[in-house]
């Protein structure tokens, strides 16, 4: 039997009082359109390094198989919607840029303390159970939340909200609670595709289709190996994630700055100079980003980040520390540090090139392989 709406007011009440910013209540169900897209992006296997999202397919698709005593879902979400230009650093290569939601705390620390509170909090109020999702099991939030009426998947694939723009962070509270659903929200994209052509990569197959590997937060966070030849320009000096399908969204217009305090960006992160980045031991990189979604991705990956946009525009100032880092212990630096010394002083790489002989890693060895040709071609 479905409760009377007075609860669900308490419940909105409470959400709003522990600092959630947006709340909606959805039935433990998805629409067919969600499953197909699903379906469709895993068998194009566009998800590259992802495989748990192809591992729990049937449970992500269809949520009541998560959880069988879910009688409803509390879809809540935070605005980190930030308070300066998202695109600001496009013209300052010597800076990096981190996406917006990575410039303090993980969210996902700061969403589950809050779910936790906010699921006891029902339990004591109506002896109902429930169990909270953050991003990292098998729920597709997106498709969830536009049930629930906090927005709509738009183009791009994000939520959009017409009050957060597309800057809301999510979180679900599966509850045995029997709670009508909240009007549907509905798309107001309409014929804009801003999002769509402001891709770097043209990740974009087309409206909600995103090819996953071809997209700069892909490429930079997800992806554990070298970056491929083909983006490594594109990336420009983004060195975590990309905001810029986010950035370009209209409806952005009526979105304000977050006040949550995790999310106010601290400011070592919001114009971080490159060189000091590349030069991080591993001691200083968990040092730096303790607390940070950044620090999940390991010193590795992220000074790989760092040499690409170094390659991209670091000039000869950075000369010094990519050449040190030719020797670095890991094979992604080393990598990286190759083609982007190529980029700002090739003639200081072909000095240096007695280190390939001594190189083990095979994909090392193909950039230096990459040099190589590359000057054979020239001289032709």
């Amino acid at each position: 039997m479905t409760l009377p709406s007075d609860i669900k007011a308490q419940i909105r009440a409470e959400a709003l009082r522990l600092g959630f910013d947006a709340i909606g209540f959805a039935p433990v169900s998805l629409p067919d359109v969600a499953r197909e897209r699903l379906a469709e992006f895993l068998e194009a296997g566009k998800y590259g390094d992802m495989g748990w999202l192809a591992g729990h397919q049937d449970r992500r698709g269809n949520p009541e198989i998560l959880w069988p005593d879910a009688r409803s879902i509390v879809v809540v979400g935070v605005n980190y919607g930030p308070g300066h230009d998202p695109l600001g650093l496009s013209d300052q290569p010597e800076r990096g840029v981190i996406s917006v939601y990575a410039r303090n705390k993980d969210y996902h620390d700061t969403l589950k303390k809050r779910l936790r509170q906010f699921g006891e909090w029902i339990g004591r109020t109506f002896e109902g159970d429930a169990r909270m999702f953050v991003d990292t099991a098998p729920v597709m939030e997106k498709p969830l939340a536009m049930q629930a009426g906090l927005g709509w998947q738009g183009k791009h694939t994000n939520l959009v909200s017409r009050d957060f723009g597309s800057w809301l962070f999510l979180g679900e509270l599966f509850t045995s609670l029997d709670l009508s659903p909240d009007a549907q929200e509905v798309d107001h994209c309409g014929r804009c595709s801003k999002c769509l052509t402001a891709c770097p990569t043209d990740a974009f197959d087309g409206p909600y289709k995103l090819d996953g590997r071809k997209c700069i937060s892909y490429l930079t966070i997800e992806n554990k190996g070298p970056i491929p030849h083909q983006f490594r320009a594109a990336i420009g000096n983004r060195i975590y994630g990309c905001d810029d399908c986010l950035a370009v969204c209209p409806w952005n217009k009526f979105a304000s700055p977050t006040r949550e305090p995790d999310f106010l960006p601290r400011i070592e992160l919001t114009a971080p100079r490159l060189i000091e980045l590349a030069e991080l031991s591993d001691g200083d990189f968990r040092a730096l980003f303790a607390g940070s979604p950044i620090k999940r991705i390991g010193r590795g990956r992220f000074v790989r980040n760092v040499l690409i946009a170094l390659g991209n525009g670091g000039g000869r100032p950075a000369i010094t520390i990519v050449s040190q880092l030719l020797t670095d212990a890991d094979p992604l630096v080393r990598g990286a540090a190759v083609w982007a010394l190529q980029q700002i002083a090739p003639d200081e790489l072909d000095r240096r090139q007695e280190l390939a002989a001594y190189e083990s890693d095979a994909t090392v060895r193909a950039e230096w392989n990459a040099f190589a040709f590359g000057k054979c071609v020239v001289a032709a």
